[in-house]
């Protein structure tokens, strides 16, 4: 069961596919809900919509810098760049961005630290970074930044200092007299000979993972992130969350790691309590995902699981995946603290696992912008950016226009274009009300406007069709009901059947924000459950829906 508690309702809220949205349901007043103690109140976290804290009214953006907008015609976008841009961020309803790595690297990815106190070269400087959050900030968009805890560059000051025995810095890193002899989670080499001695590299031998077991780390870091929250960043998306701490051959998820989230967390919110921290752990259960967002260790974890589930309902158009994982991240994880996305930096591009498939790209999108948590949105998935294979590849520039260099730059990019930037940017996409860009952009601006979509609780309903996937989120004062047909058929022969939720027993109106048809009431039972009920004749090939219920 959820530890939030939320009351009866008088509105229920339903969408029907990307179509011309309709006059918005007029507002109702709500039955009183019982008493609850707001979800803030327990962590000590800021207030958003119902007590949630600001993040859970905030869809994220995630940005590669390098590839994004390129302001000064070296190729490589910049900072400046993407200010430049916060106007299109602002109108596409984004209200938080994610910059991935932004320190000085050797790499041009950026998650191996030269150092943490300044920002890439490549990338313009500290004030031009400054001056991005302060516009970011005007328009209402908070900016979080990736913070590398777990390793730093083999050409980093502290790790060439540290291949001195005799240097305060060599205990800063993990060395071993003899090679250990095991291996690393997948398989691979992790101990690196160095001067006669091996150190530990959980990634690859150019990232030496620091030792958090000496209080000098942790503090330095702690310093690390005071200075950029001093700076004006709102939070940080923590890269290899579970790496952190290692015991000999269990090398994820210790007891240690744990602990040092916890005085990590106490640390930062003493500088900023409205700062997130959103971290990554790949590849991990609900379960393992619940462990870390407590209320005392991370305010978020990334579901890789409901991402999986996601794209995989939205390639075969079968819900059993998306149903499955929802029902278990939403019973298994403090209330809303995980954030689901499709994908990210380090895996195919959707538009690519999709085979191209414009249809399914927008019935993904669905999933993903009426799903319970904080999303996240990888750049240039709204425009169906292609990408596969080595990771530059999954991390193109951004496709602007048809013009030369698709917009990004005046000159050659640092990567190529993908194969459909003439059709599939930002220009082309924005001009046509049918595209995946308009699409993104409604789902975003409805999800806004309506806090059951932000903060509701989440009931999976039972729909006898394997092709359609529905839920119906609830918050304090709306309800919200979702279908989406993940197929390119019309379906007619389903229901919605719910045992039981917090509706107020009665008989509901069903009015559409998006779409049209003759909607049927809806009869909710004593336990706020109903049986067989068919709002639509018909949910149309790929249509996605959701109603208001009014009480009558």
């Amino acid at each position: 069961m959820r530890k939030h508690v939320v009351g009866p309702f008088v509105a229920l809220l339903l969408m029907l596919g990307a179509c011309t949205p309709a006059t918005p349901a007029p507002t109702a007043t709500p039955t009183p809900p019982p008493t609850a103690v707001p979800v803030a109140a327990v962590t000590g976290m800021p207030q958003g919509t119902d007590g949630f804290s600001w993040w859970n009214d905030t869809v994220f953006y995630e940005i590669f810098v390098r590839s994004f907008n390129d302001s000064n015609g070296d190729g490589i976008g910049d900072f400046n760049g993407i200010t430049q841009k916060l106007d299109y961020l602002q109108s596409f309803g984004v209200t938080g961005i994610w910059l991935m790595p932004i320190n000085p690297s050797p790499s041009y990815h950026g998650y191996d630290v030269i150092d943490y106190y300044s920002v890439n070269s490549d990338y313009g400087t500290m004030d031009d970074l400054k001056n991005l959050l302060n516009e970011a900030h005007k328009r209402g968009i908070r900016v979080i930044m990736d913070l590398v805890l777990n390793h730093t560059s083999s050409q980093n000051p502290w790790f060439l200092a540290a291949m001195d025995p005799s240097s305060p810095y060599h205990d800063w890193y993990i060395w071993s007299d003899t090679e250990p002899g095991y291996i690393g989670p997948w398989g691979e080499q992790v101990w690196y000979p160095l001067n006669g001695e091996y150190y530990y590299a959980v990634f690859t031998k150019g990232m030496p993972d620091l030792n958090y077991r000496n209080p000098a780390v942790s503090s330095e870091m702690d310093k690390v992130a005071k200075y950029w929250l001093d700076a004006g960043v709102d939070g940080f998306r923590l890269d290899a969350a579970k790496h952190l701490i290692e015991d000999a051959k269990i090398q994820i998820n210790t007891p240690e790691t744990h602990t040092w989230y916890q005085q990590f967390r106490t640390f930062y919110k003493s500088i900023n309590r409205n700062a997130l921290t959103v971290g990554e752990l790949s590849g991990e259960n609900a379960g393992v995902m619940a462990s870390y967002t407590q209320g005392d260790q991370l305010d978020l974890s990334f579901d890789f699981g409901l991402a999986g589930a996601f794209v995989s309902s939205a390639k075969s158009g079968n819900s059993g995946n998306a149903n499955g994982q929802m029902r278990l991240s939403y019973n298994l994880v403090n209330p809303l603290q995980f954030a689901p996305f499709l994908t990210n930096h380090d895996e195919d591009r959707l538009m690519t696992q999709l085979e191209n498939d414009n249809n399914k790209s927008k019935v993904a999108a669905s999933l993903l912008l009426t799903s319970p948590g904080v999303p996240f949105v990888y750049y240039g998935e709204e425009l169906g950016l292609q990408g596969s294979g080595s990771d530059p590849m999954k991390r193109r520039p951004m496709q602007w226009s048809s013009d030369p260099n698709g917009g990004f730059s005046t000159t050659s990019p640092w990567e190529e274009l993908g194969p459909n930037w003439h059709t599939n940017n930002v220009a082309v996409e924005s001009a046509n009300p049918d595209s995946l860009l308009n699409w993104y952009q409604t789902l975003i601006h409805t999800r806004n406007e309506h806090a059951a979509l932000r903060v509701g609780d989440v009931n999976v309903l039972t729909t006898l069709s394997s092709g359609l996937y529905s839920i119906l989120r609830i918050s304090k004062g709306e309800a919200v009901l979702v279908l989406v047909n993940l197929t390119n058929r019309p379906i007619s022969q389903y229901s919605l059947t719910l045992s039981k939720s917090t509706l107020a027993a009665g008989t509901y109106s069903a009015l559409p924000i998006l779409g049209s048809g003759a909607f049927t009431d809806l009869t909710a039972s004593a336990t706020g459950g109903f049986s067989k009920y068919i709002p639509l004749a018909e949910v149309p090939a790929y249509g996605t829906l959701i109603l208001q219920l009014h009480f009558k």
